[in-house]
């Protein structure tokens, strides 16, 4: 369990992902990916992005998933989650055009991407997890409650 010195609720937005782990604690500015058009579109022709913001793909339930960066401009990394928000996997520096498939394996339902190199940078890791008003009830870090202190 993680304590952090502050309580997570008051940075639950929908426009906000926080992930908390051994590194701390890092809030990113977010756009909602929550239907097939906008999951299909992601971040195709972005041609660059503030350093903590990102996308967040969201499905309405766990499944397996896999990305390209078919016309995508800019290097990603992709952060993918259950359905706890527990990060199960990172894909680092995906390369802008290539149309490679990045798996992210069985029982994903949420995906953030961020700039590429930034989950190096500030220490992400699997079994991080991630707080996002999609996440439900069952959430490691559900919104609207505060953490121990």
């Amino acid at each position: 369990m993680v304590f952090l010195a502050q309580p997570l609720w008051a940075v639950c937005a929908d426009d906000r992902v926080t992930i908390v782990g051994e590194f701390g604690q890092a809030t990113f500015t977010i756009e909602v990916a929550d239907d097939p058009q906008e999951r299909a579109q992601g971040l195709m022709f972005v041609e660059q992005m503030p350093t903590l913001s990102g996308m967040l793909f969201v499905y309405e339930r766990p499944q397996n998933v896999s990305f390209w960066m078919k016309n995508t401009l800019i290097p990603l990394d992709m952060i993918f989650a259950g359905p706890d928000g527990e990060i199960l996997r990172i894909h680092e520096n995906a390369i802008p055009g290539d149309l490679t498939p990045i798996p992210g394996g069985e029982g994903v339902q949420m995906v953030l991407e961020l700039n590429g190199g930034l989950s190096a940078r500030l220490g992400l890791q699997e079994g991080a997890v991630m707080q996002h008003p999609s996440f439900g009830p069952d959430a490691i870090l559900p919104c609207g409650e505060k953490t121990d202190s």
